[in-house]
């Protein structure tokens, strides 16, 4: 494809080379391939389920290092709430109070989304905002009928001359109503993070957030920081990066041209939550917890959630020591053949690498080389909670095209759901990705990873849009714990699903851990 001057200008100004947008051009046309699934990984074939009787050695392993471990939370913070609201929006579309009732519309649709959230309207976090907004718009409201005033609940909503909240960070959406106030998803993470995450009684949190949205961040920290900071007695240090525009991709046409605004100008787009590798690259940390922004609780249901936090950090310190000590010794030179065969074993029961047959084969330089390049990689433990119907990623053994098998989270749209096998596969699945990581991001030597050389490129995604009128393409790179941690070690760990509580729609706030009256 030819570029003009232009052209070639707009792409320095996103940071990006020539020769990576035509990199991304060719990934597009050719089309990415699916994940080549082997089998479902399940407790005892690569998920490990911890023994009761063992949870406290775990969480003592973790208490009795934290304050000399340099500590961060990381939390994707970047979405809007938009998507929690679409059933709304499309009721406000479709819905004609002269044609008929808005319960004879629930009735003919089989809205039962609609419905639950009519029926618990009054148990939500920011009820008593929105009623407080429409007497201040709806002078009368008080004389509408019950269907009007429903409309006008819902339009008081969402309407941008009013509250928008579809266009607030989820962050900063009202997500939890106390007697004395409404906190936020952004709140609740800091309280959250005071329990499990504190290092001398000192918090980390960088959240990745929209560069729009930054001001509204920073206000709202400076408005609870001094109250948070005195209940959980624990000063914070809060940061905050942006998706950076060298991570964008170019869009194309769904024939594969370049698509351009109607000024002739390129259109890149945000390549997904994988562009966040870079920003998790650039933390300084000798632990890191990854937690998604929508995934928290009510206070008194976060002592249980940060229970599980704390086993899954001890489980890391543990077989993080046992790597280390390992390659310090293979750094040494030359290891009995007795003490590889540990190593192996160690790889295997416990990272579940899958070692090569013919190692036995190697010569002994070479076996010691073969033992530190899979040893020697950032280690993640990564819950993983019982299938319950939820969209999204699980763990599966994953062959990736040369030989080589590995524990994997998988997509949904990573996986070829036209092949009976691959379907069949994830059918069988019975653990879920919540998004519950504990990482280790340095070497023995304590020096940082370059997390960026640990990514499988291959595994990025071909989305499909509609901008304008128009069909187009963009690539997205390899999900942030999909393919962008591919090279990394991994642990699978079961946790209960009272850890996982995430707010995918408005009615999520309306469940028991996210309501205060049940706490």
């Amino acid at each position: 494809m030819i570029f003009t001057e232009k052209d070639i200008e707009q792409i320095k100004t996103n940071e990006l080379t020539l020769e990576k947008v035509r990199a991304q051009i060719a990934l597009i046309k050719a089309g990415m391939p699916y994940s080549n699934l082997v089998e479902a990984a399940s407790v005892g074939n690569g998920i490990l389920a911890i023994e009761a009787s063992k949870e406290q050695d775990y969480i003592d392993r973790y208490e009795n290092a934290r304050d000399a471990l340099s500590i961060v939370k990381f939390v994707p913070a970047s979405g809007l709430a938009t998507r929690m609201f679409k059933f709304l929006f499309r009721f406000l579309n479709e819905y004609d109070a002269e044609k008929e009732s808005i319960n004879a519309y629930i009735n003919r649709n089989k809205d039962n989304d609609l419905k639950i959230f009519l029926v618990g309207l009054e148990k939500l976090p920011f009820f008593e905002e929105v009623v407080h907004k429409l007497h201040e718009v709806v002078p009368n409201f008080n004389e509408l009928s019950y269907d009007e005033k429903r409309v006008e609940f819902v339009k008081t909503m969402l309407d941008e001359d009013r509250l928008n909240y579809s266009f607030f960070p989820k962050g900063l959406l009202p997500f939890h109503r106390y007697k004395k106030h409404v906190s936020t998803a952004f709140e609740e993470h800091l309280f959250e993070a005071a329990l499990y995450a504190s290092s001398g009684n000192k918090v980390k949190l960088h959240f990745t957030i929209s560069e729009r949205h930054n001001h509204r961040f920073g206000e709202e920290f400076r408005y609870i920081e001094e109250d948070v900071e005195e209940q959980t007695k624990t000063k914070f240090n809060i940061s905050f990066s942006y998706q950076k525009k060298s991570t964008e991709t170019i869009a194309l046409t769904s024939e594969n041209k370049i698509f351009r605004k109607v000024n002739g100008s390129l259109v890149f787009r945000p390549s997904g939550h994988g562009a966040l590798i870079e920003n998790l690259n650039d933390l300084e940390g000798d632990l890191i917890f990854i937690k998604n922004i929508d995934n928290v609780v009510v206070s008194k249901q976060k002592e249980k959630v940060s229970y599980y936090k704390k086993v899954l950090a001890g489980i890391l310190l543990e077989i993080q020591a046992q790597a280390f000590k390992y390659l310090y010794q293979l750094d040494q030179g030359q290891i009995p053949d007795k003490e590889q065969q540990g190593i192996v074993d160690f790889l295997s029961k416990k990272l579940s690498v899958v070692v090569t047959p013919d190692f036995n084969k190697y010569t002994q330089a070479f076996k010691i080389e073969y033992l530190k390049e899979k040893l020697n990689r950032p280690i993640r433990v990564c819950g993983m909670v019982k299938n319950e119907g939820e969209p999204g990623g699980g763990p599966f053994w994953v062959n990736n095209g040369s030989g080589d098998v590995s524990l994997q989270i998988v997509e949904s749209a990573q996986i070829d759901t036209k092949n009976k096998q691959h379907k069949e596969i994830a059918r069988s699945a019975t653990h879920f990705n919540p998004v519950d990581l504990v990482c280790g991001v340095k070497n023995y030597k304590g020096e940082p990873f370059d997390l960026t050389k640990f990514v499988d490129n291959k595994a990025a995604f071909i989305t499909e849009k509609n901008q304008n009128g128009v069909d187009i393409k963009a690539l997205e790179l390899p999900g942030l714990w999909n393919g962008s941690m591919a090279y990394w070690n991994s642990i699978f760990v079961e946790v209960p699903l009272l850890t996982f509580n995430p707010v995918k729609t408005v009615n999520d706030l309306l469940k028991i851990p996210h309501q205060v009256s049940y706490d």
